[in-house]
Order: C-alpha cells, then structure tokens, then sequence
C-alpha cells in the first residue's frame, strides 16, 4: 500500500521560497516509478509541475523551470520541490502523486496511481 502525506505549504510574499515535501510509504519498494508534483487552483485543472523517475529522469512545466527543483531523498524516501521566485500565479494546492512506471514527459494526472492529499501553497503581497 502506498500513502503520499504533502507538507511545507504555506502563505509567502511574491519573490519568496518554499520547499513542499512528500513523505511516502511504499513507492519506494517498487524498481520502477515516476513521482509527479501537480498542482491545482480554484476553478482550473490539475496540471503536472515536475515529475522525477526512478532512474534521475526529470521533466518540468514551462512554468517551473528555472524557478523549481524536484529531487528524492533516497536516505527518507522523501520527495521534494524547491520552489523559488514565486509569483501570484504559482497560488494554488500542491499534490504529490506517484505512477508505478518511469516517466514519460510530464504526463497527465490520470497516468499516476496514487496520491497525496495536497498542501495549500498561496503567494500575495
């Protein structure tokens, strides 16, 4: 069984930097997979942020790069986004999701298996 737990959300001013975390329980054990950050704002779709596969393979949105990092602590088993520079437009809830494949590009969200339950990340001056 696999349980996603978000934290490291919050309320920060334009400019600012947060850092999400994603402690799991059970991905970790399969050879293959591919963790996803997606994220979603009032009255929008869930759409993909940054993903990162078991063999280092990383993609990012246009809108994150440059801007965020996705890594694994492979020690904690913990994925992270490193978020910096953030803007208005980044306001929105945060989900961690993980597919029990390699990644292939950022995806959609209905190729992920599990979840996270979300972290609210809001950015106003």
């Amino acid at each position: 069984q696999v349980r996603l737990v978000e934290s490291g959300g919050g309320s920060v001013q334009p400019g600012g930097t947060l850092r999400l975390a994603c402690s799991d329980s059970g991905w970790h054990a399969f050879s293959s997979y591919c963790m996803g950050w997606f994220r979603q704002a009032p009255g929008k779709e869930r759409e993909g942020v940054a993903n990162i596969d078991s063999l280092g393979g990383r993609n990012y949105a246009a809108s994150a790069k440059d801007r965020f990092t996705i890594s694994i602590d492979n020690a904690t088993n913990t994925l992270y986004l490193e978020m910096n520079s953030l803007k208005v437009e980044d306001t929105a809830m945060y989900y961690c999701a993980v597919r029990l494949k390699r990644c292939s590009g950022l995806g959609y969200p209905s190729w992920y298996d599990y979840w996270g339950q979300g972290t609210q990340v809001t950015v106003s001056s």
